[in-house]
């Protein structure tokens, strides 16, 4: 049995993707959006003592986990006290990799390598990308941030690679949409390659290694989006059943 909770660091994004509820609202849960205090951080994990359910943890939910002011000080408080994973038995991060320089990225492959745990503890990096070109990457995500991610994936992929490092497993979004969907098979020839054999996946993926994932845009024809995403990735080279729409059995 296991449990999955979203301690989500702040509903607040440094981005603004036009597929994303979030950045069309001025509030995400009905008040106006905050960053959580210390306090509720640390008392929430330490109350996830003695819960007879495998804790899956992420400090995300609809915010951007990195740009809360100390996230660096609450991910690494969480590894500290979580010693032969009495707290949490799995850990991953959703980001769209905006806010993630060197250190950041050092830090987070230490934690995920520490002793005192389990090895396959933190398990993954979701990177939320979504384009490959930098006009398309501004047009989808609201930013002129494509080369700084496209910088920041891969110096942390570099860094894994060179520190011979197994943890956490580098997984890459892309939400197929009229705006993207012709840029599919260049986000896989650009990323296959730097990824360690990478899953290819038309929906979230559902194996523990690397890999990059499309997933159909939600909107009001759902049938015209679902069309669309099944076209690209068979364009692709993906293989996505026939029929109606159909999700993958587990998501991350």
């Amino acid at each position: 049995m296991s449990i999955h909770i979203n301690l989500e660091l702040t509903d607040h994004c440094n981005i603004k993707c036009k597929m994303c509820s979030q950045s069309m609202r001025k509030d995400a849960h009905g008040g106006p959006k905050k960053f959580m205090d210390w306090d509720t951080w640390r008392t929430s994990l330490h109350g996830l003592a003695g819960l007879e359910e495998d804790v899956h943890l992420c400090p995300h939910w609809l915010g951007e986990p990195t740009i809360h002011p100390e996230f660096d000080k609450f991910v690494e408080y969480a590894f500290g006290i979580n010693i032969g994973n009495r707290l949490f038995r799995e850990f991953k991060v959703h980001t769209n990799g905006v806010v993630l320089g060197e250190d950041r990225a050092r830090l987070l492959l230490r934690l995920a390598n520490a002793k005192g745990q389990l090895e396959d503890t933190f398990r993954f990096m979701h990177f939320s990308l979504d384009a490959h070109s930098r006009e398309v990457y501004k047009d989808v995500k609201g930013a002129d941030r494509g080369p700084l991610v496209r910088r920041n994936i891969e110096r942390f992929i570099q860094l894994r690679r060179e520190m011979r490092l197994e943890w956490p497993k580098v997984t890459l979004g892309f939400v197929v949409q009229p705006g993207n969907a012709h840029e599919a098979s260049d986000f896989i020839d650009h990323w296959q390659p730097l990824l360690r054999d990478p899953a290819l996946c038309w929906d979230w993926p559902t194996q523990v290694r690397d890999a990059i994932y499309f997933r159909p845009l939600n909107t009001g024809n759902q049938a015209a989006s679902d069309a669309l995403h099944a076209e690209t990735c068979r364009s692709a080279g993906l293989e996505v059943p026939e029929g109606d729409r159909i999700r993958s059995a587990e998501s991350f």
